[in-house]
């Protein structure tokens, strides 16, 4: 009987302890799904963001803004086809798509927006209000009126300059200096870009003091760039272009002309250069995006308000030659003109 009563505790105490495995099992069950749903919360509790972006037209230097502004967010961890996506509206190079891109992105839901170009972003800063706002490949944003003052914005909207005054100064030198017959600089422009006439006025203030003469050709869309510069020939010993994007969207025709007609050309963008104009004083595009980006993760992550963050201006600036095109272009290059070059590594161009 007790053997019996013995055998029949044993059997039970197994039983138990059977059915408190299986109670520990179904816990675990329990605990890893709420783990799994600890796991899900962590991976909700990453945030992920929406950014929207508009650009006034596809072309080397606000691609390579738009390359080096995603890059800065996702080497803070923002990347596309993670925790990103990115809303990308191209307005192909019509002045006038920039309002209904603008329109679209202020009734979307975005964590924060940039304007590549002073028309994307002067639309954007219209009309998005409640959204961090960002702006790139702007050269001037006060006489753009996107902000009112460059240290303190205010409001949700800050970003990066893509010009210094001093590299026009510095390039306009360097045409007088080291061209002493050019007497006539030729300038396709568009006169509806704010960015193009600032920099056109600041080349021709420079120009003055070398007594030489900025001749101006207009166009008011890319179709028209090859006419005008044709209409330069004969008139002018150099070519030069700013920040235009209508302009250096059409930028080929130039180049072909320059090549041709045995003109110095002069841009103000290293694309440009990179791609045929002879010389510029500069900067990579794709540096200023990251730039811009580093900005955007301040905001997104650290919490900043763009109003509170001063708009960043190109501060690291080279004389940028390209020997081929010199050659192609009548150009001979001498050892004066390449000392000017402080990083001839990078900015001499074979």
């Amino acid at each position: 009987m007790k053997k019996r009563n013995l055998l029949l505790s044993v059997v039970m105490s197994a039983l138990l302890v059977t059915t408190a495995a299986g109670c520990g099992s179904s816990g675990s069950k329990t605990g890893g799904a709420e783990s799994g749903g600890g796991t899900d919360a962590a991976s909700t509790d990453k945030k992920n963001y929406t950014v929207a972006i508009s650009q006034i037209v596809e072309h080397p230097s606000l691609d390579a803004t738009r390359e080096g502004f995603i890059a800065a967010l996702k080497d803070a961890g923002i990347a596309e086809g993670d925790n990103l996506k990115v809303d990308f509206n191209n307005a192909q190079g019509d002045p006038a798509n920039n309002l209904s891109i603008a329109q679209k992105i202020a009734s979307g839901k975005n964590d924060l927006v940039l304007g590549i170009s002073t028309g994307s972003a002067q639309a954007l800063v219209q009309q998005v209000k409640d959204t961090p706002v960002l702006f790139a490949a702007v050269t001037d944003p006060l006489d753009a009126k996107i902000v009112s003052n460059l240290d303190q914005p205010g409001g949700n909207v800050t970003g990066g300059s893509d010009t210094n005054p001093v590299a026009v100064q510095r390039l306009m030198d360097f045409i007088a200096e080291s061209f002493p017959n050019v007497k006539n600089v030729g300038i396709v422009i568009n006169e509806g870009e704010p960015n193009a006439i600032v920099m056109a006025k600041n080349a021709e203030e420079t120009l003055k003091k070398h007594n030489i003469k900025l001749v101006r050709a207009a166009v008011t869309n890319t179709s028209e760039v090859k006419q005008a510069a044709e209409s330069l020939v004969g008139r002018v010993d150099a070519l030069f272009i700013t920040l235009d994007n209508t302009v250096v969207d059409g930028v080929d025709s130039i180049i072909q002309l320059a090549n041709e007609k045995h003109i110095p050309f002069f841009s103000s963008d290293r694309d440009t250069v990179e791609k045929g104009a002879f010389a510029t004083v500069g900067f990579k595009y794709y540096d200023h995006g990251y730039q811009v980006g580093q900005m955007a993760v301040d905001i997104l992550k650290n919490g900043k308000k763009p109003g509170d963050m001063k708009v960043s201006m190109q501060e690291k600036l080279d004389l940028i030659l390209n020997l081929k095109a010199a050659e192609a272009q009548g150009i001979t290059v001498t050892d004066a003109m390449k000392d000017q070059v402080t990083d001839k590594e990078n900015d001499i161009i074979q």
